[in-house]
């Protein structure tokens, strides 16, 4: 497992950062403005790679865990578990995911027409994560399937009819999609269709080569971004290789600063890692407390409660998260406020799921991983399909690591004790609480939640029906 350097001073390190600076200078320490420099620039350059790093690292992770090669897709034979370091992924439906890229030749993936036992939810995006294209019955295909055509940037060739045409402005074209189960589909049946999907080059469409598919279950699998000097060098990788996009030109000049330049080698000397170092603690502090300040990436779904719904920046739904405006990048709002914990948004947002999201409990305190906490959910929850509550790593915004049990869902209900008027008691804590070992997921670390309504239905939307706040247990 990587080391996620994620430290008490690397957080405090932001916070403190103006009166230490200045207090540095006052008393004539030996810290130059060169390396004070290189730190600002390291912070602001890591909170604007956010969306390329996270999703390089997936990419990045099917070759180094997966020993995989460019091209290889990954997909599950079942959902992910504890071992498998992926942010807020679910563990209720397989996965399939790759990164790819249209440099040279223009990239052509076949999504297969929705099967009797299993359909895709998905996107495809670019090297920014900008999304390029839903698939699947919600998206462009309709569920029918079809051939979606890449075109490299600056791409002068023809065009051949019968494809989904789309031109990224980066090589790099990355999905993840889910293959849902219906009609008492099995993870069988989904993982099958997974594998129904066809990558290939438009110079070998008349004899496409075989897709190579890497099962990514029963291996320890780490995807998640890593906040240690490695973030720098996936920056550059992904610098190296991709077009350089007018609206960024100014963050160019800044990584030049700490030695990153397009066609030249990074090779930074110990005081520049150092100063790196720094800058990252300082982006990681800022993109948590983005995350975790209230009114900023969430505002509370019912008034006077904690569950909270992601706010997204002003016109980015409608737009397809650009996260570019007239004006300016949205450089914060991309960052803490989406890629910093999500991947893979969609490009229409559907009224498949709804999402809930928990960071505090009744009293208004951040859960944390020593204390025993209950929720109690109700036996009308209205999901037509089913509900599920996850644990997430307030750290590394994946599932706690090396655990049995990362979520619950309605699907299980079987399984869990429940309460006389068919509620169930879900309980978060270290250990489980006597005699409630099927109704607990297990934390021990400083964690959040999401509560996922699968097929959400009116009393939601109404707000009719209420889903009681988190409580610790005293």
């Amino acid at each position: 497992m990587k080391n996620h350097r994620i430290t008490l001073h690397g957080v405090l390190t932001f916070a403190l950062f103006v009166s230490g600076t200045q207090g540095a200078f006052a008393q004539g320490q030996s810290r130059s403005i060169e390396y004070e420099m290189k730190v600002q620039r390291a912070c602001e350059v890591a909170i604007w790679a956010m969306p390329a790093v996270s999703i390089y690292d997936i990419e990045l992770s099917i070759q180094r865990d997966l020993s995989g090669k460019p091209g290889d897709i990954a997909y599950f034979t079942k959902p992910m578990t504890s071992r498998h370091g992926f942010l807020t992924a679910n563990d209720v439906t397989p996965y399939v995911t790759s990164g790819l890229s249209c440099e040279g030749d223009p990239l052509v993936v076949e999504v297969p027409p929705a099967g009797e036992k299993a359909s895709f939810f998905g996107t495809f995006v670019d090297a920014w994560q900008t999304p390029l294209a839903d698939v699947g019955p919600p998206g462009k295909d309709k569920g029918k399937g079809g051939k979606y055509l890449f075109l490299p940037p600056g791409y002068q060739g023809s065009v051949p009819d019968g494809y989904f045409v789309h031109r990224p402005n980066t090589y790099g074209v990355h999905f993840a999609f889910r293959p849902v189960a219906k009609n008492g589909g099995t993870y069988k049946d989904q993982s099958d269709y997974a594998q129904s999907l066809k990558v290939y080059r438009l110079s070998e469409a008349a004899h496409p080569p075989k897709t190579n598919f890497l099962d990514a279950y029963p291996k320890k699998w780490d995807t998640l971004p890593v906040y240690d000097f490695s973030y720098f060098t996936d920056l550059n990788t992904v610098i190296q290789r991709e077009p350089v996009l007018e609206r960024d030109k100014a963050m160019m000049a800044l990584l030049a600063g700490i030695g990153i330049e397009k066609g030249k080698e990074f090779q930074p000397d110990a005081e520049t890692k150092k100063a790196l170092q720094e800058g990252l603690d300082r982006a990681y502090a800022s993109m948590q407390n983005y995350f975790t300040k209230p009114g900023l990436p969430m505002v509370p779904f019912w008034e006077g409660q904690q569950w909270q719904v992601w706010k997204f920046a002003k016109g980015q739904p409608e737009a397809g998260f650009p996260y570019v405006t007239e004006d300016r990048l949205l450089i914060d709002e991309r960052a803490g406020g989406s890629y910093f914990w999500i991947t893979y948004l969609p490009k229409n947002l559907g009224p498949g799921t709804f999402y809930l999201t928990g960071l505090r409990d009744s009293d208004g305190e951040l859960l944390n991983g020593n204390d025993t906490y209950t929720l109690n959910v109700p036996k009308d929850t209205p999901a037509r399909d089913f509900w599920s509550v996850i644990v997430y790593s307030m750290k590394t915004k994946g599932f706690v690591e090396d655990v049995e049990t990362v979520g619950l869902a309605s699907t299980g209900l079987d399984k869990m004790k429940k309460n006389a008027d068919g509620s169930v008691d879900v309980y978060f804590a270290p250990k489980a609480p006597r005699g409630m070992k099927s109704n607990w997921i297990p934390t021990g670390e400083d964690f959040f939640l999401l509560f996922r309504l699968y097929g959400p239905d009116k009393p939601l939307f109404e707000k009719t029906w209420r889903l009681g706040d988190v409580k610790k247990v005293k």
